[in-house]
């Protein structure tokens, strides 16, 4: 048998809850992983919630994205072999915050040794999205990218390509996460009331491109500062973002393999500040679900982070 993390019905934490099955066997093209680690990420709970629709199957599994070792391979799978150490989003109708899952080949990408699991745990969701939210529209050097949300994973992620790109970054974040925003090079404007006139006083100008993790009045409020709401790009909300003449974000297939590269190399650091185990993937959730995470939180089935 197997652990995993699922939700029963959709709602609210109280729906969640950790059962033994057996582990899931892969199909074609698919290789079967015993988890190492699963990043946690604000679509887990959105999912639970039945925000983003209600047509799955109950109990569903929790969590999009995981590194781990393969342990069986399906029919017709090659380039991988079992034993190799490797990280993807996880295969559909299955889940990350589990001691086993399935991965389709094709999605995955092997693990550099220079990696650990916890930060290679970060990549498939949130660290691509930080790559192709700041490459689907191209800035110069010295442009000003304005990150909305600058103190979570995705949001440090992205401001340290800024930074290899050379790139002016402005973070909007809470207060409590100004240091670990700062430390990506990024100049730090607190959230709240006012921000776009806080901004302003560091970029009288404006800038020229937003990416928005954020959404909602927090998004209108600083959409003037770019004169082309073009660009705009929003991975938390759609809506907004093309209601202000802007775009949602696009998902590249290429991301995860070239992020990974530039991890490897230690231009990014994915930050991962807490690591917990299976059996406290409740606790992962509600942190990351109340806004309070900074960084990466990781979920591991036998936590070394």
């Amino acid at each position: 048998m197997s652990k995993a993390y699922v939700f029963t019905d959709f709602g609210g934490p109280e729906t969640q809850q950790l059962l033994d099955r057996p582990a899931p066997q892969p199909g074609p093209g698919e290789l079967a992983v015993e988890v190492r680690a699963a990043g946690v990420n604000p679509v887990d709970w959105k999912i639970r919630s039945g925000a983003l629709g209600r047509d799955r199957e109950l109990p569903a599994p929790m969590g999009r994205e995981i590194s781990g070792v393969v342990t069986v391979l399906g029919e017709g799978v090659e380039g991988f072999a079992v034993g190799d150490e490797i990280l993807g989003p996880v295969a559909d109708g299955h889940g990350g915050f589990a001691e086993h899952t399935l991965v389709r080949a094709a999605d995955a990408v092997a693990k550099p040794e220079e990696i650990s699991f916890a930060d290679a745990a970060t990549i498939p969701v949130a660290a691509a999205t930080a790559y192709d939210a700041t490459h689907q529209i191209e800035l110069e050097p010295g442009q000003r990218l304005l990150i909305l949300g600058a103190g979570g994973g995705v949001g440090l992620m992205a401001a340290q390509i800024g930074r290899v790109h050379q790139f002016t970054v402005i973070g909007v974040a809470s207060q409590s996460k100004r240091k670990i925003v700062e430390s990506t090079g990024a100049t730090f404007v607190p959230s709240g009331e006012g921000v776009a006139d806080r901004v302003r006083e560091v970029a009288p100008d404006g800038v020229d491109l937003i990416v928005d993790l954020v959404g909602g009045e927090a998004l209108g409020e600083v959409a003037g500062l770019v004169a082309d709401p073009a660009r705009i790009i929003s991975a938390a909300d759609a809506t907004t973002a093309t209601e202000l003449g802007g775009a949602a974000l696009e998902r590249t297939a290429e991301a995860m393999q070239k992020i990974t590269e530039v991890i490897e190399y230690g231009l990014v650091d994915p930050h991962v500040t807490a690591c917990y185990p299976l059996a406290e993937a409740g606790r992962a959730i509600a942190e990351v679900e109340a806004g309070h995470a900074t960084g990466k939180i990781v979920i591991e089935p036998t936590p070394v982070c």
